[in-house]
């Protein structure tokens, strides 16, 4: 049953909701557009706030779902933590579409959202501040994704959090090395800044 579960996260994970959602739209390929993710910010520059609304929502939905039914059916944090990088890890690798996909923080979020809402709080807090301040949707998600195992530490929860959220960012900064590199060269893109 559970290797079944694990395999279920993983493909249920790789659901490629944003490029499912701009073939339907567009009729393209969205990772040849934009910054080249087939996530909701790269949707919301190239189409509306609707469809990136629905890609978030889907997106978030691949993580939650794998952690909070393995949580009721096996009531094994480490297990439910393993299916909620795999669904993340399925995200960013999507068996379906050649294992190029999206950046996986709204998936993350969804994770979060099964296992902790004081980290969720802690998480959406960081991003929205740092958004807020810089306007830059990237810098937003690393930094308040590299809060989340800090917060665990700090806070005396189970190692098991702190080292998921350690991996978790590794992964995630891996698939923002192109944004790092132009928030670094001053070239990223803004929330709400259209492709032209």
């Amino acid at each position: 049953m559970r290797i079944l579960f694990v395999f279920f996260s993983y493909l249920f994970g790789s659901i490629p909701t944003g490029y499912l959602l701009y073939q339907r739209i567009k009729k393209k390929d969205i990772r040849q557009f934009g910054s080249k993710s087939m996530g909701a910010t790269n949707l919301l520059r190239l189409t509306d706030k609707k469809t990136a609304l629905i890609a978030a929502f889907v997106d978030v939905l691949k993580g939650f779902v794998p952690v909070f039914l393995s949580l009721k059916l096996f009531d094994d944090l480490l297990f439910s933590l393993l299916c909620g990088f795999l669904a993340v890890l399925g995200h960013c690798f999507p068996l379906y579409i050649k294992f190029k996909g999206g950046k996986g923080v709204a998936t993350t979020v969804g994770v979060y959202l099964a296992l902790s809402l004081s980290s969720l709080l802690v998480l959406a807090v960081v991003f929205a501040a740092v958004i807020a301040i810089t306007k830059y949707v990237s810098l937003g998600s690393l930094v308040s994704l590299m809060s989340l195992p800090l917060t665990a530490l700090i806070s005396g929860a189970e190692i098991e959090l702190v080292y998921f959220g350690v991996l978790i960012f590794a992964l995630i900064a891996f698939q923002h090395r192109e944004n790092i590199k132009r928030l670094i060269q001053g070239q990223e893109r803004k929330l709400g800044e259209k492709e032209a």
